[in-house]
């Protein structure tokens, strides 16, 4: 059986939220103080948090697709590292690097090859 569009469309919208949840965990990281307070009422880490969770259940979506391969899928959550990479130079001006292009294009050619092998029909 073959992983279906639908599942392959959801794991891309679970990291694209995915990493909006990180990019919230960043911002919130900043407000941190000593005290476990500070932990609880940091709004920015709540979302964060709160991105993750739904990422998951997008996740979870596509996995219990029928012909869902985890195989497949879950190394596709990795496409969360492209998205934080672009949101990490818009939103913290992280500088883009060779090395980063470099991870990211080896990242993008396992899952290619992943879904060239992936059971047919």
């Amino acid at each position: 059986m073959s992983t279906s569009l639908l599942s392959l469309f959801l794991v891309v919208v679970a990291s694209f939220i995915g990493s909006f949840g990180a990019v919230f965990l960043k911002a919130g990281s900043k407000n941190l103080k000593s005290n476990l307070k500070s932990l609880f009422t940091n709004y920015h880490l709540a979302i964060g948090g709160l991105l993750f969770v739904i990422s998951s259940l997008f996740f979870v979506k596509a996995i219990s697709q029928p012909g869902a391969e985890l195989s497949v899928l879950y190394p596709m959550v990795s496409m969360s590292y492209l998205w934080a990479m672009v949101w990490s130079r818009v939103f913290f001006g992280e500088p883009f690097t060779r090395q980063k292009f470099t991870g990211l294009g080896l990242i993008v050619l396992g899952i290619a090859i992943l879904q060239l092998g992936k059971s047919n029909p």
